[in-house]
Order: structure tokens, then sequence, then C-alpha cells
């Protein structure tokens, strides 16, 4: 069973200590939420747990390795979706996502079901999240709820053990948000872990709570 933890963690960003003595133990089917007032660095410690940026100080391992001894094969086992809009506006709905799904082995072909999808590949992201109507609109024509969705359709086209999300019900409607919550379900009852940063509007049931405000406090 895979084991993703981090060890007395210190993010600096500038010339400003963001947080110190961070910990986490995120367990094979596990869910992790950062919660805390802006500038605590929610967002900052989901990039060192993707590995887009190295701690100050500590460590962050998968089962006990650090991320950083092979930052290909961490880079390989996860998604990482930003608060940003990543959508490319010169490509349709299902271009985009055929895209990541390419970057992460999925593909258009189908492959053995994981994290509770049938199959991945662009499609089956696409139906996870209510977007084949919207398959040939280009990335420019779509609404900010729309390209979030888009955004978000390439955890089921092409699985990986860790989902890392940053406000991912921004923009979603309710209907949208039920089905992030759906896919964050089927995606731990098949051993995945989930770490995500939210200001509320989604329910993560068992889910682990850290508080990133009182490790701010401590770095000031």
């Amino acid at each position: 069973m895979s084991l993703f933890t981090g060890h007395d963690l210190i993010c600096i960003r500038g010339e400003r200590r963001v947080f110190a003595a961070v910990r986490f133990s995120l367990p094979a089917g596990g869910a992790l939420l950062l919660v805390g007032a802006n500038g605590t660095g929610k967002t900052s410690l989901l990039r060192l747990m993707a590995g887009l940026g190295r701690p100050a100080d500590g460590a962050i391992r998968w089962n006990d390795v650090d991320i950083a001894e092979d930052p290909e094969s961490h880079n390989a086992r996860l998604h990482f979706v930003g608060h940003g809009d990543a959508v490319k506006p010169a490509l349709t709905a299902r271009e985009n996502v055929a895209f990541w799904a390419a970057l992460r082995g999925g593909g258009d072909l189908p492959s053995p079901a994981e994290a509770g999808f049938a199959k991945a590949g662009p499609d089956a992201g696409l139906a996870a999240f209510a977007l084949g109507p919207l398959a040939s609109v280009p990335g420019r024509y779509l609404s900010a709820g729309q390209r979030r969705r888009v955004n978000l359709a390439r955890l089921a086209a092409a699985p990986a053990p860790l989902w890392l999300l940053d406000e991912p019900v921004s923009a979603l409607d309710s209907d949208s948000v039920a089905r992030l919550r759906n896919a964050i379900a089927r995606h731990r009852a098949g051993g995945g872990m989930v770490a995500l940063s939210s200001h509320g509007g989604l329910e993560i049931p068992d889910a682990v709570t850290l508080d990133l405000t009182d490790f701010a406090a401590a770095a000031a």
C-alpha cells in the first residue's frame, strides 16, 4: 500500500517564510483537505507535493523515498489541477483532454478499470464531467465553469494514484460539484489519494483537515 508523507516542511516564498513545521500523512484511499486564510500557503503546499518546488527544509516522501530523488517517477504518478485555467483556447474540449491524457499515457485506447472508471481516455474524461455535448467546442468559447470541468476531466481520462487539486470547485455549479465528489469517492475506493485546497462547497467524507493558519503563524 502506498503512503505519501510530508515531514517538518518549511516553505519560503520570496523572502517570506510562508509556513513551518508542516507534516502530513496520506495513505492509499485517503483524503487531505487543506484549509486556511489566503496567504497561508495552501497552493504552495500543493505545488511542493507535486514536485514543482522544493521545501526550504524537510522532505516529502513516497513510500519513504524522497520525491526529489526521482522527480520523473513522481510526476508520472500524479495529476495536479491548479487554480488557473490551463485550457488551450484553440483546441476543442476533447483535444484538450486528449492532450493531457497522452501526457499520462491515456491516449485514445481503453485500459483496465482503475479508480472506478471502465476505461481511460479522453471520452471517459468527457463523460465523467458531462462534457460530451461540448466535445467539439474550442476552448475559447467555453464558460469559466465549462473550462474548469475540462481541466478536471483529465482525472478520469488518465488514471493516476495521486490527485492534487487547488480549489477544484471554483466556478462549478452544483451538478458539477456532485460529479467531482463522486469521482473522488470512486478514486479513493480504488486506493487512490487526494489532497485538495478548499474554501468550502465540497464535502469529503473522512478527510483529514490540515489548517495551515497555525503553521503560518509559527513561521512568522
